[in-house]
């Protein structure tokens, strides 16, 4: 579907990567990784035809339709329902079309028309615009309502709900998951494990992309790789290839230090002069093994805390809120010096109204706070890292926080988190959301708090840094209260769940992947359970006699989907020989060539045709299947 031949990206005078030559096939689901500035969003511009290359050349197979997140996010006046369908042009041109036929009094257009708008999904358009606004958080009624009167976060999902909902063979997604809760971040990546086409997606959330891709696409060190297998498996194979590579480097040297020491010793003799030249002719041929260099990463450790009372902070029938309101209430709960506590639930459940009630920002609306004399609190949340001075420099910064503290250890604690040497005295107005996110860290680290309290800590933090920040939360000695849509943090760093909902704070009994589970169980539930409970003989047969009549309403689905599958491999590989005898040279000699040329010339542009006019049959089968999937809870 997507061939790369010696591509090369730049951004202004800066090459990102340059060399890639690989080819990214239909129907693969594809992890964009590398550090932050590697090039990843620019090559998703590149393949949305917003960006050009700086030199080679990027192939996409003719007729892919490609669906991408909008960054913008207007606040218009429009119904969202309406906001959603706008994405499918197919859609809205068919509607036209009816509408003008309708006007002509043409019955014959009227049912063309008709037709076509069935062909792209109209019927079932608004029944998968609410579905797809279902697992994305919104409100039923929210259809109605208009795209204004939601946050900027909220459109960003609608503008997720539209590449969603866009009628696409290859979709581009980078940080879809910013700003999700995990439950939506459940729902997307079944959505996306669903999808027909080819995804290309770039994310910072490890198990979600482990859940979401099979393939890697590694962008490090001004090249590009690709991987078999998802995020974990490059990980590994990774980390193979650099010992490999260290290995193969040490044994290089050695040998290049043995021929050294010969040549250096019998230079002078003229008895072993070829054998000198014959060792020097090899150490220039020698193709040498590039030395593995460390890349930039951040390594550092909570000191223990100075006092670490048993019973930290406690919560008795507590509620809280704003204005008033109250937004949780009947919360009961203890934090002690052992405790590692993940808080999940979706967004606006009151997630942030607990840690900040925890923390003591907020006054308890009613029932009781707590806490031990000796508390010191770490809190960590986005609103801190916009409340950094931007004309400060973090030595300033520290400097000013932890008086009469030398300025050499300042310095050294900031290196630690990638402010090194002058790193420390540039302003921090112009670091990115990364880097200002990792210097308000610092700043907490150094408290030696007995209650670290995290909200959303990983927002704008690479893979590289999620996992410096897990290790040491692994080794953290005191109490620890995270908010987090990070599974693979809140695996390796909490041992208890607690889920707001429904204005309650209530502790789940099992682990993240045991949640994940209860979510699909409540999803299946919420397609409509019959009320009566047959014995389990009846229910199995009411059970199969269900399904039978599910797979009987998909079958003629199926099979539509089965030959135009057949003919798009027909016409690939007819395209493929066309393609290939013109590219023999062996064609172009010899006279009256020419119109065997021309001949093989049409047939590949009709072929070409063909295959385009296949996948767009391909997709409105698919959509038509998804459909009826749909309709049927399957």
């Amino acid at each position: 579907m997507i061939l790369l031949r010696n591509l090369a990206i730049a951004r202004g005078p800066h090459r990102l990567f340059a060399g890639a030559s690989l080819s990214l096939e239909r129907g693969w689901k594809i992890g964009l990784v590398g550090a932050n500035g590697s090039g990843k969003t620019s090559l998703l511009a590149l393949l949305a035809g917003e960006l050009a290359p700086e030199a080679g050349d990027c192939v996409i197979q003719p007729g892919t339709r490609i669906a991408r997140i909008e960054q913008e996010a207007p606040a218009l006046g429009q119904p969202v329902l309406d906001y959603l369908l706008d994405a499918d042009a197919d859609l809205r041109a068919a509607e036209a079309a009816i509408a003008r036929a309708e006007r002509a009094g043409d019955g014959h257009r009227i049912a063309e028309s008709h037709e076509r708008y069935a062909q792209a999904g109209g019927y079932t358009a608004p029944a998968r615009a609410q579905s797809v606004l279902g697992g994305l958080g919104f409100a039923p009624g929210d259809a109605q309502r208009a795209v204004r009167e939601f946050s900027g976060g909220f459109r960003m999902r609608l503008n997720l709900a539209r590449a969603l909902l866009r009628p696409s063979s290859l979709l581009l997604l980078d940080e879809p998951t910013n700003h999700l809760d995990l439950d939506t971040i459940l729902w997307l990546e079944n959505w996306l494990r669903g999808y027909a086409g080819t995804l290309l997606l770039v994310s910072h959330d490890r198990d979600f992309l482990d859940r979401a891709t099979g393939h890697t696409l590694a962008i490090a060190g001004g090249a590009m790789r690709l991987y078999t297998g998802n995020y974990s498996f490059y990980e590994r194979q990774r980390a193979l290839e650099l010992e490999q590579q260290v290995a193969a480097a040490a044994r290089q040297d050695r040998e290049v230090q043995r021929i050294t020491a010969f040549v250096q010793r019998f230079r002078a003799k003229a008895t072993k002069a070829r054998q000198v030249q014959s060792r020097l002719k090899s150490l220039e041929k020698m193709a040498r093994v590039a030395p593995v260099y460390a890349t930039e990463s951040f390594h550092f450790r909570f000191e223990p805390p100075l006092r670490q009372p048993e019973r930290i902070v406690e919560l008795a029938d507590a509620a809280a809120g704003y204005d008033g309101r109250s937004v949780i209430s009947g919360v009961s709960l203890a934090v002690t010096r052992a405790d590692r506590l993940a808080v999940i639930g979706v967004n606006g459940a009151g997630k942030t109204t607990l840690v900040k009630l925890l923390v003591g920002e907020l006054e308890a609306l009613a029932g009781e706070r707590r806490a031990a004399r000796d508390i010191v609190i770490g809190y960590f949340a986005q609103h801190q890292v916009e409340l950094l001075r931007p004309d400060e420099t973090p030595l300033a910064m520290l400097t000013r926080l932890y008086r009469g503290e030398r300025e050499q250890r300042l310095r050294d604690f900031l290196g630690r988190f990638g402010f090194a040497g002058e790193r420390a005295g540039r302003p921090i107005g112009p670091l990115s959301g990364g880097e200002k996110s990792r210097l308000a860290l610092a700043a907490l680290v150094k408290r030696r708090p007995n209650l670290l309290v995290l909200d959303e800590p990983t927002n704008h933090l690479d893979l590289e840094m999620r996992r410096s920040l897990v290790m040491a939360l692994q080794s953290y000695e005191g109490a620890l209260v995270i908010v987090a849509h990070d599974r693979a943090l809140l695996s390796a760093c909490a041992d208890r769940i607690l889920v707001v909902a429904d204005g309650g704070v209530r502790e789940f009994d099992g682990d993240l992947e045991d949640y994940r589970q209860h979510k699909l169980k409540e999803a299946r539930g919420r397609r409509g359970a019959p009320d009566a409970r047959p014995g389990r003989k009846n229910a199995r047969r009411s059970e199969a006699q269900a399904r039978d009549a599910r797979q009987k309403r998909l079958r003629p689905h199926l099979r539509e989907i089965e030959k135009i599958e057949a003919r798009i491999a027909q016409l690939t590989r007819d395209a493929g020989k066309a393609r290939a005898e013109l590219a023999d040279p062996a064609l172009y000699d010899g006279a009256g060539r020419s119109e065997r040329v021309k001949e093989l010339t049409i047939i590949e542009a009709r072929l070409t045709e063909a295959l385009a006019q296949a996948e767009d049959d391909w997709l409105h089968a698919s959509a038509r299947l998804e459909a009826a999937r749909g309709e049927t809870g399957t």
